[in-house]
């Protein structure tokens, strides 16, 4: 759009940042469809007992909204580093001090890149990965570096630290579980990365973004474990997935304590409200009960693996809440034969993959059925692969 100055000149409007110019804002398609299974939400929701726990919560502190809430939210840093602590196998405990909260994971990633990015710095992460670390690279005036993964998702390890090592990056971005495609990363590549990230100075952050660690299979250790080894290694978590708690945005880190003071300088006043506080605070009083599907969300996923795999598919191993499947030709014909059956996943990861969430067992039969006859409506039914626009 352009307007017309006093001057008489053309001028684009608003007067955006000429890099912004043309960009879609970020976020899954929100459409009204009986099965919605394309933002990795946890599709059981919280107990009566819980919620009125949360409802009595929030009134105590609605009688307090005239004041600004705890700016540094010790109790709920209190509670967020018991819950993390019992995450780790040995002797070692999280402290209040290494912990660190904000409005959802998004605020606590865009927090570290403004105190460690920023112009002059680079970001960088491996390929097919989450696909807002690059905006929030953007967003801070940060240079973006992006790597590439192995065909089957893993990292080649060195590979990875020759990039470090040639890009120098203040942050590394590093999802585990990995999204879109569900890949944890083993102990020994996190530690090999952060020591490369540490070879150089200023050193660079290795932020092991643990969105959906809770969902990961037995006997894969969280990089909780290493923080004690590795003073510029960063976890994160939120409250969004396995808590499902997403409309309450919570998300936090955990890492040395430095770090969460160079944070503190970029973060807003009172970011964190008193409600925010006071939802979060009353989940974790309810972490068992909140937790208590993950079990059966594992099991779902482990069954909708086999059952693509037995329909010819190729299926990326996950430690998440949901599964990148593929190939397809045309996979927006796949999606949107999906949806035209009530059926909501997402469209994203390397071309010809499609990513579904794990619901409810009914969902995942509806999910199921819906596929089973998208890929008979191919035009070969025996190569689902094949499978072209309308």
């Amino acid at each position: 759009m352009t307007q017309t100055s006093p001057t008489g000149e053309r001028s684009a409007w608003p007067p955006l940042r000429e890099e912004l110019r043309g960009l879609e804002p970020y976020g899954a398609p929100q459409l009204d469809v009986p099965v919605q299974l394309n933002t990795n939400e946890n599709p059981y929701g919280p107990s009566p007992e819980c919620i009125a726990d949360i409802a009595t919560a929030v009134a105590h502190a609605a009688s307090t909204l005239n004041r600004y809430p705890d700016r540094e939210f010790t109790e709920l840093r209190t509670e967020l580093a018991a819950y993390l602590s019992r995450d780790l196998s040995g002797p070692g405990r999280i402290t209040p001090e290494m912990v660190w909260a904000a409005n959802g994971s998004n605020e606590v990633m865009l927090q570290l890149l403004q105190a460690f990015g920023g112009p002059g710095r680079t970001a960088l992460s491996f390929a097919p990965t989450y696909s807002m670390y690059p905006e929030y690279a953007r967003d801070t005036h940060t240079r973006w570096v992006q790597g590439r993964r192995e065909e089957d998702f893993s990292l080649d390890l060195d590979a990875a630290r020759a990039l470090i090592e040639a890009e120098r990056p203040g942050v590394v971005l590093l999802p585990s579980p990995n999204n879109p495609t569900g890949t944890a990363l083993p102990p020994e590549a996190v530690g090999v990365l952060c020591e490369a990230a540490a070879s150089y100075e200023p050193q660079g952050l290795v932020v092991v973004d643990e969105a959906y660690g809770e969902f990961r299979r037995a006997g894969t250790p969280s990089a909780l474990e290493l923080l004690g080894t590795h003073r510029n290694l960063v976890v994160s978590r939120t409250m969004s997935k396995a808590f499902a708690l997403a409309g309450a945005r919570l998300g936090y880190l955990a890492a040395d304590p430095e770090v969460l003071d160079a944070v503190r300088l970029v973060r807003l006043p009172y970011h964190l409200s008193a409600v925010t506080q006071a939802v979060a605070l009353a989940a974790l009083r309810h972490a068992p009960e909140l937790l208590g599907k993950v079990d059966d969300l594992r099991a779902e996923r482990d069954a909708c693996v086999a059952w693509l795999r037995e329909q010819g598919l190729t299926v990326a191993e996950s430690d998440a809440n949901f599964v990148l499947f593929g190939t397809f030709a045309d996979r927006h014909a796949v999606w949107q034969g999906l949806l035209e059956r009530g059926v909501l996943v997402r469209e994203t990861g390397p071309q010809g993959w499609l990513r579904v969430s794990i619901g409810t067992p009914e969902e995942m039969a509806s999910f199921r059925s819906a596929l089973t006859e998208v890929i008979a409506a191919a035009p070969d039914p025996h190569d689902p692969h094949t499978l072209e626009a309308p």
